[in-house]
Formats: structure tokens, C-alpha cells, sequence
């Protein structure tokens, strides 16, 4: 557990460091190489006694011993250092501020310095990892070529019930009719592989996703239920030529007279180059093969035995586990990684699954890593039907909208949520969904995700929404499938993947909303800096007011929190963003005053740097701020591609992917392709 001084120290120690960067970097401006000689007195008069290195002090760095040489060695503390500078965090509001000029000399300067300090710092490197239960269950269906899914998924929260998503178009329709899991079993009902049960969910990581292979371990128990996995997929009883499109080309009978040794090598180097996404050496296919033959000498039916060794290739950790090859694995800065494993890490980025035929091809040609092949690779595979399976997995996991199957808002304070016996969560979900699908497939920039002039509704989240509903009203369907229509956007309050109701209600609590919550939603999801957990001993606000708060507002209740030592930075940050949504009751309804009476006050300051008096100034505010939106959200989504935390030495391919994004007016095909053309991808 950490102590409320523990939980401090970092932002103090930043405080500190920056104070004293600011001082140094002025320095350069005026020319001087070295530490000036005012610094170090001022460092050891105000700091040291709290920052010296010893056993009672706050931080965690020596100060008395701080140099540039020093912080060349320490990426992690300059991209902090940038950070809480860019965004005007520290000093702290109550300390003297530097001048414009300054903070962007210093951050200019911080900036440079730490891409230096990047090549000094060990590259990081996609981790080995396991698939995770999304990518197993398409690379099954895409190895054999399954019509039909292995398993059920219910992380998978849209059921597509007409065939509205098509990329290659270019457009996305008007109206969409898909399902949601939860609103009943009628949404469990699709082809599948009867019998085959699944393994446990892989859950998403803290500030991360479900890919990440720090997350992603294989246990004993685990492997085992992988053998018995890989059995009950080929020996169920819908394993069979109307299910699987590669029957005839690998389970059917040879003709007859033909060579059986030979068609079972040849249908297994097919076989194993796919399933383990990179030629097969002939020492590992004599194996595989001698199995095969060696249960036909048994008496195995060809079929059977061909079944036998499917099952063992999809219990192989050389089909389970991605991983690069590297020619020194020691050697963390080593270069670019083969085509084979490019390959790979861009099928798994864009469809969830194993690199096609045609990547293949190109990895052995060993054209796959040049750039102008690279990107109208990237191109045809975002307008290819598997990308669904993209929609499927980053948006909710970046939007957190796991959150929303345990919201559970008072039913006699908000019975519109619980309309006709059905959560509307399950509606709620859909909108952002839809329109961030709409925003891939249409090309249309990543800022109409913030701000956008249209979305998606269905009849019941017009009604859920009421005072801010569109009117707009269609068909039904609203039992087992949901028909969303495109409507557009006449009032700003709504609409863009902040002010929608899934947002607003998972980040609620039953009776009251919670603006730390949202706040630290905002923070993470769309500036990509969460904050610190709270410490742990701090208590929750109670969801109704206690005995003399009756007449306080919300901002009132919560304003001691602000008044604790561990706690005050923190909140300056987060509070502002959450308070911005508070005219949001707890399942998205408009209100203007809390039971109580009192005006709900919404105002606040983005960054200190852009005031607001409403939720449509403070998008104004986000948008004025859309090139850091631009990189948080490419920092997102390079580190879903890499299935690992990003790093210092990350900095400076995510400039390199805004700068590149702003230039081609936001689009989001663009972020996609930038982010594989980057250095980051393709080592």
C-alpha cells in the first residue's frame, strides 16, 4: 500500500525537476553549454532536503546529482517532463509560471532531448505472446476456412444480422440491423462448431487491451485444455466437408494409386506455412508427416489421421504464440524484423488473425517490407471484409465499453433505462460503435469522433435520450435485432464517442453520476494519460448526500478531496474534465438542475489554457486540441498493433505519425497506414 506522501512524490519530484529545467533550458537559449552556477545553490537550498536520494526522501530520483548526461540516461523522467509541461500541469497553480515564450522553448528543448535520449534507450520489442481468445477463434475459421465460428464470443458485442459492413465501398448504409448478445439467447444463435467449448476470456489490460503478452501467459492447465481444444474442433461432429473449405485440398482421400507419402508431405507444407505463418523446415515437416503415416500404417482411416495432426498443429505453440525470430534475441535494439513476421504482425493488427495467402506470398518474395508494397498491402486489407473483425475488437476495448454490462442505474430513478423490460445499455453500446465504423470505412477524419455531424440511433435510444433526442423515428425491430439509422447531428450536446449514453452511464454510479470518473475517462481514453490510481485510503463519496449536504451540489460534495495533500494534483487534472459532462445524468438525459434545486455548473478550464461554460465549448476546447487528440489516439492504436505498453523510445515514431495525420487533414486511413509504415511496426 502506498502512503498519501509516497503517492505525491512523483508529481513532486516533476514539480521540482521541472523548475529546475526551466532555469537550465534558459540557459541554452543564452548560450551557455553548462549547468549555471545559480542553479545548483537554489537546488540545494529547496529541494535536496526532500529529493537528496536517501532513505527518507520523497522521490524516487537524486537531484543533488541531476545533469544532462544524467537525464539522458532517464527517458521515462524527460517524457514525463514533457508531458506535465505541454499541458500546462506544472508547475502547480499556486507556484510562480514561466512565460509563454518559455514553456515552449523548454518543451521544444525537452522534445529534442529526449529523442536523443530514446537511442540511448534500449528499443522496445513486440513481446512473445499467446493469442488471445478473439484471434483463436478467427485464425481456426481462416485456417480451415470454416463457414461457421469455433465458439460462441460474447466479448464480441455487435451481431451482424444484414451484411451493412463493407469496406470496399467506401460507405457506410444509412440504416444497420445487428444484434447485442446480452438483450437475450435469440443473439447466441449462429453457425457453430457444436460441442467445442471455449477457454476462459482474456481480459483487457489496465489502460491497455486483451493482446498485450504481459497478459497473455499459458499455463499448464491452459495448455492442456488446448490439446483437448484442438480435438473437439476436428473430431465434433460439424467438422465436415460443408463446414470446412479445405476439405478436399487436405482431409480427402487421395485418388486412387497416387503416392500417400508424398500427398501427405505436400498437404502438409501447405498446411503448416499457414498455420505457423512462415516456412516449414523440412526436419519439423518430416515429423508432422511421419505422424500421419505412421497411423495410417496403424490402421487410421486418411481422413482420421489427417484430422489427428490438424488437431496437434492448432495445439502447437508455434501456432499459438507470436513472436519475431530475432537473429540475437539479446540484442534489444536490433533491426527490422523478416517479412514472415511483418506479415503477421500486420494480419493480426487489421483482421485479428493469420496473415492470407497473398502476404504470404509476398513475405516469400521478400517483398513485403518495401514501402510502396507495405502500404497498398494496408490499403487492400482495409477494404477487405475481415477488417469487421478490427471493429470488433479495438474500438469497444479503447472506448472501455465493457463497463456498461455492470451498469445497473436505479430503476425508479431512471425506469427510461429499463424501457419494455430491456436494458438499454445493449442500444446504448451500438452508437459509438457504429460510428467509429463509420469513420474507418467512410475515411472521414478522427476528429468527427470527438465532434461529429451525424450517428447512429434506434427508436429506444431516441427515447432514452428524450429532451436531446433527434425525432427522427423508423421501423422497429427492437426485440431481438436493433435497426440503427444514420440521423444527423442538430444539437452539439449529443453525438462523437464522449457525450453518448454508454459513455455517460458506465461512468456513473446507480443513483448519482461521478465526475472523477469521468474525468479519468476522458483523461485515459481520449488524451491517453490516465491518471494514478487513488491512494487507498481515501474514501468513496457516498451515492446519496449525507446528514447537512442535502442543498450541496456535486462539485460542492467533492471539493474536499481537493483538499488533500495526495489527492490536489490529481484532481486539478481530472475534475474539470469530468464536471465539463455534468449536465449528463446518470444514463445520458439532459438536466439543467440536480433534485435538490441548485444549477448544475459545467464550467472549467481545459489545460488551463482553454475555459468553458458548457459541454459545446468544452468540445470547442478538445478541438482546439485536436493534434494532441491526434497523438493520443495514434498512441492508442500503436500500441494495440504492438500488443504492448509504449515507451520513450515509441516518442518519437508517435510525432512522426501526427505529423503525418495533420497534414492529410485527420484522416483515419491515414493514422492506420502511418502507424505500419512506422519504425516501431517494422522492428
Amino acid at each position: 500500500m502506498r502512503s498519501k506522501k509516497a503517492h505525491s512524490s512523483v508529481r513532486q519530484q516533476i514539480s521540482v525537476a521541472l523548475t529546475f529545467l526551466l532555469t537550465w533550458l534558459s540557459s541554452i537559449v543564452y548560450g551557455e553549454d553548462e549547468l549555471a552556477d545559480e542553479v545548483l545553490p537554489t537546488l540545494k537550498k529547496h529541494c535536496l532536503q526532500c529529493h537528496s536520494g536517501d532513505d527518507d526522501a520523497e522521490s524516487e530520483v537524486d537531484l543533488s546529482t541531476l545533469s544532462r548526461q544524467s537525464l539522458i540516461g532517464n527517458a521515462r523522467l524527460i517524457q514525463q517532463l514533457v508531458d506535465v509541461l505541454d499541458k500546462n500541469e506544472m508547475p502547480p497553480e499556486d507556484a510562480a509560471q514561466p512565460t509563454e515564450e518559455q514553456r515552449a522553448t523548454a518543451t521544444r528543448e525537452l522534445r529534442t532531448l529526449l529523442h536523443s535520449a530514446a537511442q540511448e534507450t534500449p528499443t522496445a520489442r513486440a513481446p512473445i505472446r499467446r493469442m488471445n481468445r478473439f484471434q483463436y477463434n478467427n485464425a481456426v475459421i481462416d485456417l480451415f476456412g470454416l463457414n461457421c465460428v469455433v465458439f460462441t464470443l460474447p466479448e464480441r458485442a455487435m451481431r451482424v444480422h444484414r451484411n451493412y459492413f463493407k469496406p470496399a465501398s467506401g460507405k457506410m448504409a444509412d440504416v444497420v440491423t445487428v444484434g447485442n448478445r446480452p438483450l437475450g439467447k435469440s443473439q447466441m444463435i449462429e453457425p457453430l462448431l457444436r460441442g467445442v467449448a471455449a477457454f476462459p476470456q482474456d481480459l483487457r489490460a489496465e489502460h491497455g487491451y486483451d493482446n498485450r503478452g504481459d497478459h497473455l501467459s499459458l499455463s499448464p492447465l491452459l495448455m492442456e485444455s488446448f490439446l483437448k481444444l484442438g480435438q473437439s474442433i476436428t473430431q465434433g461432429k460439424d467438422f465436415t466437408p460443408k463446414r470446412v473449405a479445405i476439405w478436399k485440398a487436405f482431409f480427402a482421400q487421395p485418388k486412387e494409386g497416387a503416392d500417400v507419402a508424398a500427398t501427405v508431405h505436400d498437404r502438409l507444407k501447405t498446411f503448416l506455412t499457414k498455420a505457423f505463418r512462415r516456412p516449414v523446415g523440412k526436419e519439423q515437416l518430416d515429423r508432422y508427416a511421419k505422424f500421419v503415416l505412421r497411423d495410417i500404417a496403424n490402421g487410421a482411416d486418411f481422413t482420421d489421421a489427417m484430422k489427428s495432426v490438424a488437431a496437434a498443429t492448432i495445439a502447437s505453440p508455434k501456432f499459438l504464440y507470436l513472436y519475431d525470430s530475432s537473429p540475437n534475441p539479446s540484442n534489444q535494439t536490433g533491426g527490422a524484423i523478416n517479412n514472415f513476421e511483418l506479415a503477421s504482425r500486420l494480419s493480426f493488427f487489421l483482421w485479428g488473425s493469420l496473415p492470407d495467402d497473398e502476404l504470404l506470398q509476398l513475405a516469400s518474395a521478400g517483398r513485403l517490407a518495401n514501402e510502396e508494397t507495405l502500404v497498398a498491402q494496408t490499403n487492400r486489407m482495409l477494404s477487405h471484409r475481415r477488417l469487421k473483425r478490427f471493429c470488433d475488437s479495438f474500438p469497444s476495448q479503447w472506448l472501455q465499453l465493457d463497463r456498461i454490462v455492470s451498469s445497473i442505474p436505479n430503476r425508479q430513478q431512471f425506469p427510461r433505462f429499463y424501457y419494455l423490460k430491456y436494458r438499454s445499455s445493449m442500444h446504448m453500446q451500438m452508437e459509438p460503435l457504429l460510428l467509429f465504423e463509420t469513420v474507418l470505412i467512410e475515411d472521414r477524419p478522427i476528429t468527427d469522433l470527438i465532434d461529429p455531424d451525424f450517428t447512429y440511433r434506434s427508436n429506444k435510444l431516441e427515447f432514452v435520450y428524450g429532451s436531446l433526442a433527434n425525432k427522427v423515428k423508423g421501423k422497429g425491430g427492437q426485440v431481438t435485432v436493433l435497426n440503427f439509422r444514420r440521423v444527423p447531428i442538430t444539437d452539439r450536446r449529443t453525438g462523437g464517442v464522449i457525450t453518448n449514453a454508454a459513455v455517460m452511464t458506465m461512468t456513473s454510479g446507480t443513483e448519482r453520476t461521478q465526475p472523477i470518473t469521468r474525468g479519468a475517462w476522458v483523461a485515459g481514453v481520449i488524451f491517453n494519460d490516465p491518471p494514478e490510481p487513488p491512494p487507498a485510503d481515501v474514501p468513496p463519496l457516498s451515492e446519496k448526500p449525507r446528514h447537512g449536504e442535502e442543498n450541496l451540489t456535486l462539485r460542492e460534495r467533492l471539493a474536499a478531496h481537493r483538499e488533500r495533500a495526495g489527492c490536489r494534483g490529481c484532481h486539478e487534472q481530472i475534475d474539470p474534465l469530468g464536471f465539463a459532462l455534468e449536465n449528463f445524468d446518470p444514463i445520458g438525459n439532459w438536466r439543467e438542475k440536480y433534485e435538490n434545486g441548485r444549477n448544475v455548473d459545467s464550467a472549467g478550464e481545459l489545460f488551463r489554457q482553454h475555459k468553458f461554460k458548457n459541454i459545446i465549448e468544452f468540445k470547442d476546447a478538445i478541438m482546439a486540441e485536436k493534434n494532441r487528440f491526434t497523438r493520443a489516439f495514434a498512441g492508442h492504436l500503436l500500441s494495440f498493433a504492438l500488443a504492448r505498453e509504449l515507451g520513450p523510445s515509441d516518442q518519437l515514431d508517435l510525432d512522426n505519425i501526427t505529423k503525418a495525420v495533420v497534414a492529410d487533414d485527420y484522416k483515419m486511413k491515414t493514422l492506420i497506414r502511418e502507424v505500419v509504415l512506422s519504425s516501431a511496426f517494422n522492428r
